[in-house]
């Protein structure tokens, strides 16, 4: 089948719109037309070379998608065509020893690692092999995946809000919920209010912290946190410093979303003894940290999360419900919807800051 999308012939270039093939699904697979599809911040990275999932153009990127099954393979049970389904970042085997013990962001699975590079070769690009990223490639008009990543959702369910849930927004509430597991009544800390940080937010106000304090360089994003429920608010300056004059002696919990060494420190440093702190944001990796080791011995802890720690299957109907009653605020993280003609608009917008989320719609 012919189809549109925009690929990645090289690093550092603008993203071509070019027709491509892409394969029937094979036995366990499933082919999405794609209906919704978020630009995040690891699609930048790739574009720039940065990313460790990319090895070569061309590519096609996009990865946080939700759309209509169009077509299965042999043997697919859970979904069928024209039911409507997010697109989850990973497929858990069911089988390793991680998935045994709940761990399903962990698969070890003998796929895990294939999917992540890219996913089997499922289009073609003038007769050459085009890798998908995350065996995904969702800013294309449709994604051939395998039938574990296919999360059925409601059919009144806007794509374009469910989209959101397969990475910025289980990557933030989970890192909440699943990873530092915060009580209600604990005080928080976010730094960086982006896309995934303001999903942090939102997991601190469904876990009943009472304190959030939100922490950005920039004003328009604190404004931004305000609404999502940040309680203070923080410009730059010693972060430390600040935090403990809204919360005597730090906060129960901080996470970075910013992906800064220097930031996750600082963070780090703005707890209280036994606080925790949690890596959201992916920093380079080999990247060196400097912490102050006295402060472990107080108990602090620094946790990393990989996509919010999350099940596909058990959160992101979780969080789709929470969306359907009114308690997780998806609409209000969508800042502009453009066509996939659009495409380097959208990550211009992005790499400015000025943007929550940019959706491309089809």
């Amino acid at each position: 089948m012919l189809m549109r999308a925009a690929v990645l012939t090289g690093f550092h270039a603008p993203m071509e719109i070019r027709d491509v093939e892409i394969d029937d699904p094979g036995p366990g697979e499933v082919r999405v037309r794609i209906r919704a599809s978020g630009v995040c911040g690891s699609d930048l990275k790739a574009i720039d070379g940065k990313s460790p999932v990319v090895s070569a153009p061309p590519f096609i990127l996009g990865h946080e998608s939700a759309g209509v099954v169009e077509s299965v393979g042999a043997g697919v049970t859970s979904v069928r065509p024209d039911d409507h389904v997010i697109i989850a970042m990973s497929g858990p085997c069911g089988r390793c020893r991680h998935c045994g013990s709940g761990r399903f962001h962990l698969c070890s699975g003998p796929q895990r690692l294939p999917t992540i590079m890219g996913g089997p070769p499922r289009v073609t690009l003038d007769g050459r092999e085009t890798r998908r990223f995350i065996g995904i490639g969702s800013f294309a008009e449709y994604a051939v995946v395998a039938e574990a990543m296919c999360v059925k959702i409601a059919k009144d369910a806007p794509f374009a809000a469910m989209c959101l849930l397969a990475c910025g927004v289980v990557t933030g509430v989970g890192a909440v919920l699943n990873v530092a597991e915060v009580p209600p009544g604990a005080s928080v800390l976010v730094v960086g209010c982006g896309g995934v940080g303001l999903n942090v937010i939102q997991g601190a106000v469904l876990a009943g912290a009472t304190t959030i304090i939100a922490a950005d360089v920039a004003e328009g994003k604190l404004k931004l946190a305000e609404r999502f429920g940040a309680t203070h608010l923080l410009t730059a300056g010693d972060l430390p410093r600040q935090v403990s004059a809204l919360v005597r002696g730090g906060v129960d919990y901080a996470f970075d979303a910013t992906g800064v060494p220097g930031v996750l420190a600082d963070a780090f440093a703005a707890t209280q003894p036994g606080g925790t702190t949690v890596m959201v944001g992916s920093p380079p990796q080999g990247h060196p940290m400097a912490l102050d080791t006295g402060l472990l011995f107080s108990s602090r802890r620094l946790m990393g999360t990989q996509g919010g720690d999350a099940a596909p299957h058990r959160d992101l109907p979780m969080l789709a419900a929470q969306y359907l009653r009114g308690r997780l605020d998806l609409d209000g993280l969508i800042t502009e919807r453009l066509p996939l003609d659009r495409i380097n608009e959208a990550v211009a917008h992005v790499r400015q800051g000025t943007v929550a989320r940019t959706v491309i719609t089809f």
